[in-house]
């Protein structure tokens, strides 16, 4: 984040936009240009964003200079997935068969933040259709290494103080994965919370939209203004009881820096004087990925029929083979697989008991080398599945300096408790849990 009033300097990433602009110790046209400067400095490596016009920013951001605070979000820098339509900057999806495509409004949950006033600073860059097919984004902590996805530059604009929110979307782990990567917060909330119009089809059971943040706050106001939430701000810190450690069935996937991380968060819960019980997913989950990737590909398949049928030569290697296996699963077999996720929902429920939240590794371990992949998507995929509300907090470091974050998850529908949770427990990673500043 950046203001001209700190000259050319950037606005440190945990100083809050929020803050300053209801203190009205910046404009609005301060932060567009910091943003803009940042982006200038660091674009060319990162490659976070699939579309952006400066003077648009700027234009944007003068316009909410001289009108009335429009909301919650007012002046407050977003960047926007590219799977997500906007009406004023074209919606490309990773895919060169929507190269220019310029959509005539706006998906609903780039409506309702641009009508709380926040400023719509650019596109994205996002995996092939939110699918495998990574873009060109880099880890902006590490330019060797992949930043995830398929939310990549969401991520990457984020943890690189581009912007300090922007939306994603996870049908697997698009959101969790690239903020564990990157180092940042990422909420995935229960999958109709936020309305869903305008944003491109992945497998429709599974599409959740999401947000991707430097600090909580702003995922708690984003999340209130996508969902009608009153306005209350700062997010306050509770304290769980009775939380549950879950390993889950893919244990013996996880790399060091995950054990690490994991087993870190749950005794720092211990010390806090948190009730921790280990419980083991009950034994439906052995073969809910197999179910998943039944839904996954089937949906896939047909939500990219039209596409498929008229250009199938501009699709990636890994999303045809993907297509072509979608279009032979019986319906027998996708309605089976669906019955199975909801036993799997079901004996969760019933699992749950008393607890109020759940601790469970996010990621396979750090964001690997190399950007031919975006990373494993198994521990984040699980929840999706059943979905479930969920947060990743980057609570911990590999001994190659990059992060790896836990995973909070809550019942259905819990989204502000959960948020609550997760203030207080990323504080115990800063030795503070009276977070309600």
């Amino acid at each position: 984040m950046g203001s001209s009033r700190a000259g050319a300097g950037l606005i440190p990433a945990h100083v809050s936009a929020l803050a300053l602009l209801r203190s009205g110790e910046v404009s609005c046209e301060e932060i567009a240009r910091g943003v803009l400067a940042r982006i200038a400095e660091r674009e060319r490596d990162v490659h976070a964003w699939a579309y952006i016009d400066a003077e648009a920013v700027l234009e944007q951001a003068r316009a909410l200079d001289r009108a009335p605070v429009r909301g919650a979000l007012h002046g407050v820098p977003i960047g926007i997935k590219d799977v997500i339509d906007t009406q004023d900057m074209p919606t490309q999806m990773g895919s060169p068969i929507y190269a220019g495509y310029q959509p005539r409004v706006d998906a609903a949950c780039v409506a309702l933040v641009r009508a709380a006033g926040a400023l719509i600073v650019g596109k994205t860059v996002t995996a092939e259709f939110a699918g495998t097919a990574p873009g060109p984004t880099a880890n902006p902590l590490d330019l060797r290494r992949t930043p995830g996805g398929s939310s990549s530059g969401s991520a990457a604009a984020v943890a690189d103080s581009m912007v300090p929110v922007a939306l994603g979307t996870q049908t697997g782990g698009s959101v969790h994965r690239p903020a564990s990567y990157c180092g940042v917060i990422g909420f995935k909330p229960t999958q109709s919370a936020v309305n869903r119009a305008g944003v491109k089809a992945a497998a429709e059971r599974f599409d959740t939209v999401g947000i991707i943040a430097h600090d909580l706050d702003y995922v708690d106001a984003v999340f209130r203004v996508l969902t009608n939430g009153s306005a209350t701000s700062p997010l306050q810190s509770q304290q769980p009881s009775r939380v549950a450690a879950c390993r889950t069935s893919l244990w013996e996937r996880a790399q060091p820096e995950t054990v690490a991380a994991f087993e870190a968060g749950v005794n720092r819960l211990r010390e806090a004087g948190v009730r921790v019980r280990d419980i083991d997913l009950p034994e439906e989950f052995a073969t809910i990925g197999a179910a998943r990737a039944t839904i996954n590909d089937f949906q896939r398949a047909h939500a990219l029929r039209s596409e498929w049928q008229s250009q199938p030569d501009l699709f990636s290697p890994q999303l045809a083979v993907l297509v072509r296996r979608g279009l032979t699963i019986p319906f027998e077999q996708f309605a089976g697989a669906i019955e199975h996720v909801e036993r799997c929902r079901a004996a969760f429920d019933a699992a749950w008991g008393d607890l109020e939240l759940l601790i469970a590794p996010c990621v396979d371990g750090e964001a690997p080398l190399g950007l031919a992949s975006t990373g494993e998507h198994h521990f984040q995929s699980i929840w999706t599945t059943i979905d479930v509300p969920s947060v990743s907090l980057p609570m911990h470091t590999a001994p190659s300096g990059m992060p790896v974050s836990v995973q909070l998850v809550a019942r259905p529908w819990r989204e502000h408790e959960l948020l609550r949770y997760a203030r207080w427990m990323n504080g115990l990673a800063s030795g503070r849990t009276d977070l309600s500043r």
